[in-house]
């Protein structure tokens, strides 16, 4: 499982201009440094510049499968921007933004709905309607497929998150989503990711749902 250390500024700020200069367009200066804040947002554990990093780490093993390349980049860029768990819109109000700055600063109306609908896709991660799409929602998945340590201190880290939810209705909840990504034929949309992380990742997912059943569990 790659796992990228927190990248420094600069590689960041590299990475943001280089997506951007790939589709001949240059955002508003103000838009970067709002999107750097919201990953480093308190109250995130999980959803922050760690798990932007571990994204962009696996879009470089796939980079050669991608058809708009610099799509996927921006999307993984704006995917969770906007992450509240008291609120249910999330992705919405993420790719809401995406459209307009893309908008705002040229882009077509075409790219912008196709950012905006790879953004979507990251909700339920359950359909995908085309190559780039598939790579972004299993990049998004590939933490399930983690080495066990790595795999631990994610599902700690989205407990944090959700630390104002009781005990008991975390575990359920919790229970469901673990065991609803169980019960798919695959958990990975693409060959790539199934033929390395889909084993792992069903492994863990069943050890965290026995793991819930343990006293003391998500409190």
């Amino acid at each position: 499982m790659i796992r990228s250390p927190a990248e420094s500024p600069l590689l960041l700020e590299a990475r943001w201009r280089s997506a951007w200069d790939s589709l001949g367009l240059a955002p508003p200066a103000a838009v970067y440094p709002e999107v750097v804040r919201a990953h480093r947002e308190a109250h995130r554990a999980y959803h922050t510049l760690e798990h932007l990093g571990e994204c962009f780490a696996h879009l470089e093993a796939v980079r050669q499968h991608a058809e708009r390349l610099p799509e996927i980049q921006i999307a993984l860029w704006f995917h969770d921007t906007f992450y509240d768990t008291w609120r249910s819109d999330n992705e919405e109000r993420s790719a809401a933004w995406a459209r307009s700055v893309l908008l705002d600063t040229g882009a077509g109306d075409e790219v912008a709905e196709r950012i905006g609908d790879l953004i979507m896709a990251t909700k339920s991660h359950a359909a995908a309607t085309s190559t780039d799409m598939a790579l972004v929602v299993d990049i998004d998945l590939a933490i399930l497929g983690a080495n066990p340590p790595r795999f631990a201190d994610y599902e700690q880290q989205i407990r944090e998150e959700y630390h104002w939810v009781p005990g008991f209705l975390f575990r359920r909840k919790r229970g469901q989503f673990l065991s609803a990504l169980l019960a798919r034929p695959r958990i990975y949309h693409t060959d790539f990711f199934r033929a390395r992380l889909e084993a792992a990742a069903r492994r863990n997912l069943q050890t965290a749902l026995e793991g819930l059943d343990r006293p003391g569990a998500g409190e």
